[in-house]
């Protein structure tokens, strides 16, 4: 690689070419500050899509995990059972609360809670079950709500990255009581910051309003119901800015096609490293029958983490950013004073010390052939 060649990013924020249109536009309607137009817009485009009561923008994925946290009613103690291999949002919403994440090991093939160990580590403590749709595919969702039922526990769908993905044919988000989604710039569809919470349970709703309105029933003033607004509740300021909604249109008009072409990408990785799991150098990402994925991400499962950091080294060498993902949260320090692992996490263990992820945003498929014939010199050569 000569030095004049150009860098290839992990990711490259996509723009339709509508968002500064309607960013303008926010501007122009004379309201910046939150449940304008726009953020009504995106909110209604959700619940046509996800079948939910209700859908209601926050500034991300955290602030929805936050107020699920919130609408479960979790107390200090009360137990929620997750994946250790997920982002730490996921567990630090309900440590917020006082509750205490009972870790769960994954499956090997999706990297998902393996939903066949979810009973067991389920105690009188214990309030809901979050899972965690790695990769924009979907848990055993069948699985996991027929356990929920049977002990009265709610389910509370970490989908930051299912956004479009779906589960027999029913969009991720829409299984449990809330779901939460993310438009975080490394999402599919984006508006830099940003997220939503799902709430498929109708007795939740107002009270969802309440929560993401400071604690206040200002949403039902708005409407005309209350003749004042005051405090009712806990709460916190979790809307985002119309600006941010505004982008988030944009976005949202093209989602279709943009997945779209994510999927084409991911496919062509796919079958680009067909012949080298073949030959047993590496491991591909599994989708189980059911599930229709998303392209969120396109990883590989090398055969160890020394071989995983000589691959980074190499491919950085190359101009090309791969990047590993999460550290187990039940091997973080906090993680291990605030939590507890049921059973054993052996699977987390193993697939995070060996995944490693590729490029995958749109406009990288002009240099893919670049990176997959990189992937491929890297194997070729002995692990280099």
């Amino acid at each position: 690689m000569s030095l004049s060649d150009p860098k290839i990013p992990f990711n490259k924020p996509y723009l339709t070419g509508k968002e500064l249109h309607f960013v303008a536009e926010a501007h122009s309607n004379g309201q910046l500050a939150g449940d304008g137009e726009f953020t009504k817009l995106c909110s209604t485009w959700l619940e046509e899509r996800i079948g939910c009561e209700k859908a209601l923008l926050t500034h991300s994925c955290t602030a929805a995990l936050e107020m699920a946290a919130m609408l479960s009613g979790i107390e200090p103690g009360d137990e929620v059972i997750m994946p250790s291999y997920t982002f730490v949002s996921t567990a630090n919403a309900f440590v917020l609360r006082g509750g205490v994440p009972v870790f769960v090991d994954i499956r090997p093939d999706t990297l998902n809670i393996d939903e066949s160990l979810i009973e067991a580590a389920i105690s009188s403590r214990t309030r809901a079950i979050v899972p965690v749709h790695y990769a924009g595919v979907a848990c055993d969702m069948d699985r996991i709500c027929d356990v929920a039922r049977q002990h009265g526990l709610l389910v509370i769908e970490d989908a930051a990255q299912a956004v479009l993905a779906s589960y027999k044919g029913r969009a991720l988000g829409s299984f449990g009581q809330l779901g939460c989604y993310s438009f975080h710039e490394t999402k599919n569809i984006i508006s830099g910051e940003g997220g939503a919470l799902l709430v498929n349970a109708p007795e939740l709703a107002d009270r969802a309003e309440i929560i993401r309105e400071k604690g206040t029933n200002r949403s039902s003033f708005f409407r005309g119901q209350v003749d004042k607004y005051t405090w009712v509740d806990v709460g916190s300021s979790y809307l985002p800015g119309e600006v941010i909604s505004a982008f988030l249109w944009a976005q949202m008009q093209d989602a279709r096609a943009i997945t779209a072409r994510r999927l084409e990408i991911w496919n062509d990785y796919h079958s680009g490293f067909a012949s080298l799991e073949q030959m047993g150098r590496l491991r591909r990402p599994v989708i189980p029958d059911g599930c229709e994925q998303n392209a969120h991400m396109y990883y590989l499962i090398l055969n160890g983490l020394e071989e995983r950091s000589r691959f980074i080294e190499f491919m950085r060498q190359r101009g090309i950013s791969c990047v590993f993902h999460y550290v187990p949260l039940h091997s973080s320090p906090f993680g291990q004073s605030r939590g507890r692992v049921s059973g054993h996490c052996l699977h987390t263990d193993d697939l995070a010390s060996r995944l490693v992820r590729l490029p995958l945003w749109i406009g990288v498929e002009q240099v893919q052939a670049r990176i997959i014939d990189s992937v491929t010199d890297f194997f070729m050569q002995g692990g280099a």
